[in-house]
């Protein structure tokens, strides 16, 4: 498998993962703060991953071109 589809197939593993946090946090918003703190900060951690993927996949790009 080459890398580039790796990447591609992590990348939407922690889109989901953060989709399902976000989602989490915000259903138990108002039932439960610590859960919804705990969901949200899970979540940034994911999105700080997504954000470094996606830098990497834009270099990767942009190597071949």
């Amino acid at each position: 498998m080459s890398r580039l589809k790796q990447l591609k197939i992590y990348k939407k593993h922690l889109q989901e993962r953060y989709n399902k946090l976000i989602e989490k946090s915000n259903d138990y918003k108002f039932i439960d703060e610590i859960k919804s703190d705990r969901a949200a900060f899970k979540a940034m951690k994911i999105r700080e991953k997504l954000n470094r993927v996606k830098y990497l996949d834009r270099e990767i790009i942009n190597s071949f071109t």
